[in-house]
């Protein structure tokens, strides 16, 4: 793997972890809507990396189309709501190793959420100095391998990496034609990575001697 020149995160199970908020949001909605079920944390969990209308045709299958996507601008619209107040749990050296990683790298965030959720835990965690730019599904409806190449052009990024915690995020980034960073501590499991880290603190520290 060539030495890098900016870092892509992903951002839920990499970053942080909102899964209680996300279904919290969930619940909003089935109540709004009147519709007689539950969304549990490990439900949304087996969802976790997916683009947005692969989730809503697996949560919501007796709508069409149309439907889904009203609900799911309902749901997210919910979550820009209730992620300034409730946010979620910060992976242990997180905040320490982007001020750090910023020093070096340029840095972003590629993420399958809906649109603005990025920017919300951006400004919730308070790094909008580390974070160069961002790019979320639910901007474009693209997958992500579309969304690192936008900001790999954007910025004339030579030597990007992707960083995530799923087998989807290695896909993609092969996809992209860029190494794929794993890291176990998040919501996935894979075998397929250029390079593995078990916790925040040593990634940072890898980088940061390169």
């Amino acid at each position: 793997m060539k030495k890098p020149d900016s870092l892509i995160f992903d951002m839920d199970g990499t970053l942080w972890d909102a899964v209680d908020t996300y279904t919290e949001s969930w619940n909003v909605i089935f109540k709004k809507l009147n519709l007689d079920r539950t969304m549990v944390r490990e439900q949304l969990l087996e969802r976790i990396g997916w683009d947005g209308a692969r989730v809503m045709r697996s949560v919501l299958p007796e709508f069409d189309d149309e439907q889904r996507l009203q609900i799911y601008n309902d749901v997210n619209q919910v979550r820009r709501e209730l992620l300034p107040k409730n946010g979620g749990i910060l992976y242990d050296g997180v905040i320490d190793g982007l001020k750090a990683l910023a020093s070096k790298y340029k840095l972003f965030i590629v993420s399958n959420c809906g649109a603005g959720i990025i920017r919300v835990f951006i400004d919730w965690a308070r790094i909008n100095d580390q974070i160069t730019d961002e790019m979320a599904y639910g901007a474009n409806n693209m997958p992500k391998h579309h969304n690192m190449k936008l900001l790999s052009d954007k910025y004339s990024l030579k030597n990007p990496v992707y960083i995530g915690d799923t087998a989807g995020d290695g896909d993609q980034s092969r996809l992209a034609g860029i190494p794929f960073v794993f890291v176990s501590y998040g919501f996935g499991k894979t075998d397929d990575y250029d390079l593995k880290f078990d916790a925040f603190n040593p990634l940072t520290s890898y980088f940061m001697e390169l």
